[in-house]
């Protein structure tokens, strides 16, 4: 950079053009992150508890906790790998990777929980360390404690708390260099020590069956969740992000790598152990690989595997002590604390690689509190439990972002939503297996991280925008097989597919209400406000103004339809282009829905002429009166069919029961009037009555009023008579009385409350 500026690749800088622009931190390539995963892959658990674990669940079960351990990490890797080369990748690992493919909000809740499994497993691995001098503790207590002028007994505590101290003095002082030195000569001592088990020889009465465990054995989840932790070391590499040439393909290059050797080893191992030992020695023994080493001829080789032993648990612990503080840092830049103060205090960094010392500082206090706690396997089962979460949420996200199809989401390294899949169930699946408090807890608090970043935070990315994307693969996918299959329900599986036309929609309330009840559990729904007008700049801005406030009111009322706004010329063009295009399911729609005030006439003309738009493609046709009334109690549901619209019955009846279902309408009650000329009671009652007995109509007998009249004339009255209280009134209609009668089919009943006309042209059954 000179000037404000800063050169690119490519730029011709004093004479000489510029290569590669040197990235942050160190610019390690892709060995680094190998030897930071195998060293934790082959470290403190497969020394010290490997043995344990064959011992407790047999030869059998523990292949397959080695399975099913690859089965959570491998996805979760991959998932890792996948978001890493999905951009330019800084510092703090996998938090790092995850915030900014996802977003803050997102990723600082995983990112907590993630350095909190990191800093403890720091103590982990240390406690690990200091197993090793169990062959010794007897010497040391009587050449060391005894001759001391106090009397002190042996606890592992007097060596893992001075070797935590060290440690993390020493990576302050040094930072990641020395870390990385390190590990080269540890990767040799591991080598060395698992060549010279894989020669030891067997115990007598080892090898007497695969299935066999010692007696008095911990449970499979207990084993597994003690031996998980050995799992975990595929991602370690992860950590040293921001300290990485080329992030992209060092990660995915190194983890892989790693994980396949990884793999092969755990095998290895845990056959060498169950031919090594009976299960009984190998349950409550840890030092196992040290007395085979021991027992090599007159070599005692017991020296290697316990320099592999120290040499894996303190690489371990130095490399999570160099990963937890980064992600700490990494949280503090993205201000993830509940005060400033303390994220400016752990984001500082130390010279030009910025050095975490601060966030150094914290994790070592976390670290030695677990330290303190000196139980290997106490501390094993609650780094389980947060590497289960973390790599549970991992997976998740990324089979999420498999399926939403996000243009954004470009990762170079695919992985595969059925693995990511399998990862992410397996994780909460053993979660709750292993322990539903603590499991229910640990979602609660990130629940609760989630929810206050989301206050703090309120611009970022959050889990709703994934959903989102899901939602729409899924709406998408449906849509074009339903369309693809040409499917059309049958009159036995009839459901509505409602198109709401008004220009009223921001006003009026009763044909918003009516539309929100019919697609609220059984169909679909779209709200159609027609602005009549010609389409330019000004109507255009009008016509999305409207829709945020429709999309609005419709969120506060929960209602579950869609909404558009149109401009077009008149109503003859916005009925014909609406009943050609699909409904929001995939499946044609099939009903058409007008409204008027009962004191607006004068918008009867544009119905009229919609309702012969509808007719010509088959559409059901609903026309809703609306009053002052808004629907009243929404206790009385009225039915009027005549002989001639007895076709209308059944739409009729379908309709009143979807309404009914909704909460609004939960204490309502049908009656159905059936309106017959006195020459024809006879033979139309039996009708009606022989249709409820087949149980095609899902009401009683109880229900249906059997009313007569001598002339037409007398239709109206009688039907304001009985139904002038109803809340709702639905009275049939054909298109023969339209072109007899006009509009006044729909005005002829000025003392009825809100009602809905209908008209079905689709044949309809009840069953």
């Amino acid at each position: 950079m000179k000037d404000g500026k800063t050169w690119l690749p490519g730029d011709i800088v004093m004479g000489k053009k510029v290569k590669k622009v040197r990235p942050g931190g160190y610019g390690f390539g892709t060995a680094p992150v190998f030897l930071m995963s195998i060293t934790a892959i082959l470290g403190a658990v497969m020394f010290l508890r490997f043995g344990y674990t064959v011992g407790s669940v047999g030869l059998l079960g523990a292949l397959l906790i080695v399975l099913i351990g690859h089965m959570i990490t491998i996805p979760a890797g991959m998932a890792i790998s996948e978001i890493a080369t999905n951009q330019r990748v800084g510092g703090g690992g996998e938090y790092y990777i995850i915030s900014r493919s996802f977003g803050l909000r997102i990723g600082a809740t995983i990112g907590v929980m993630l350095y909190a499994a990191q800093s403890i497993s720091v103590a982990f691995y240390i406690i690990g360390f200091t197993e090793g001098f169990n062959p010794f503790k007897s010497w040391m207590q009587r050449a060391i404690l005894d001759p001391l002028p106090i009397d002190i007994t042996y606890d592992p505590r007097l060596i893992s708390i001075p070797v935590g101290l060290i440690l993390f003095s020493v990576i302050i002082l040094k930072g990641a260099k020395i870390g990385i030195k390190f590990l080269w000569v540890v990767f040799a001592l591991m080598v060395a020590a698992i060549i010279v088990f894989m020669i030891s020889p067997p115990m007598e009465g080892a090898a007497t069956g695969i299935t066999d465990v010692a007696s008095g054995s911990d449970g499979f989840l207990i084993v597994f969740a003690i031996t998980f932790p050995a799992f975990t070391g595929m991602t370690a590499g992860v950590g040293l992000s921001g300290d990485l040439k080329d992030p992209s393909k060092s990660i995915p290059k190194g983890i892989i790598i790693a994980t396949v050797i990884g793999f092969i080893v755990y095998v290895a191992m845990m056959i060498k152990l169950y031919l090594s030992a009976p299960v009984g020695t190998l349950a409550t023994n840890s030092m196992v690989m040290f007395e085979r080493a021991e027992a090599i001829g007159d070599l005692h080789l017991g020296f290697v595997v316990l320099a592999g032993l120290f040499g894996a648990t303190i690489s371990s612990a130095i490399g999570f002590s160099l990963i937890a503080p980064r992600t700490l840092q990494a949280l503090g830049k993205d201000k993830a604390f509940f005060s400033n103060r303390i994220g400016n205090f752990i984001k500082s960094g130390r010279g030009k690689e910025n050095e975490p010392v601060n966030g150094t500082l914290v994790s070592a206090v976390i670290a030695m509190v677990f330290i303190l706690i000196g139980d290997l396997n106490v501390v094993a089962q609650v780094i389980t439990m947060f590497f289960l979460i973390t790599y549970g949420s991992v997976c998740l996200i990324s089979f999420l972002e498999h399926f939403a199809g996000n243009p954004s989401y470009r990762p170079t390294f695919r992985s595969k939503w059925f693995i990511s899949l399998i990862g992410a169930i397996l994780c909460f699946g053993i979660m709750f297996q292993f322990s539903p408090f603590y499991a229910i807890t640990t979602l609660l608090i990130m629940g609760g991280i989630y929810y206050w970043l989301g206050r703090r935070h309120k611009r970022s990315r959050s889990f709703a925008i994934i959903f989102q994307g899901v939602m729409f693969q899924l709406s998408r996918v449906m849509k074009i097989r339903l369309q693809r299959s040409m499917s059309k329900p049958d009159k036995f599986n009839w459901r509505p597919s409602i198109v709401a036309i008004t220009t009223n929609a921001v006003e009026r309330k009763d044909p918003k209400e009516m539309l929100r009840w019919i697609s609220h559990h059984y169909g679909f729904g779209t709200l159609i406000h027609f602005i009549k007008g010609r389409l330019d700049e000004e109507t255009v801005k009008e016509a999305g103004r409207i829709q945020k406030v429709l999309i609005q009111e419709m969120r506060d009322t929960g209602a579950n339809y869609s909404v558009n706004t149109l401009v077009s010329p008149s109503i003859f063009t916005i009925v014909a282009q609406t009943v050609q295009i699909a409904g929001i399911s995939g499946m044609d729609n099939n009903t058409l829905m007008f409204e008027f005030h009962k004191n607006r006439k004068d918008e009867l003309h544009d119905i009229l002429i919609g309702l012969k738009i509808a007719g010509v493609v088959k559409y059901n046709k609903l026309v809703l009166r609306s009053t002052e009334h808004n629907f009243g109690d929404r206790k009385r549901i009225h039915l009027w069919i005549t002989r001639e619209d007895f076709k209308n019955l059944n739409l009729m009846i379908l309709l009143s029961f979807i309404i009914m279902e909704h909460e609004d309408w939960k204490d309502a009650k049908v009656i159905i009037h059936t309106l017959f000329s006195k020459g024809k009671k006879a033979a139309l009652a039996k009708r009606v009555k022989d249709l409820i007995a087949e149980g095609r109509l899902p009401i009683s007998q109880r229900a249906v009023r059997i009313r007569t009249y001598e002339n037409e004339e007398e239709i109206a009255d009688i039907i304001h008579r009985y139904s002038r209280r109803a809340d709702l009134t639905m009275i049939g209609f054909t298109q023969e009385q339209i072109e007899a009668s006009g509009s006044e089919i729909f005005t002829r009943y000025d003392d009825l409350r809100d009602t809905l006309f209908v008209q079905a042209n689709q044949d309809l059954m009840i069953t």
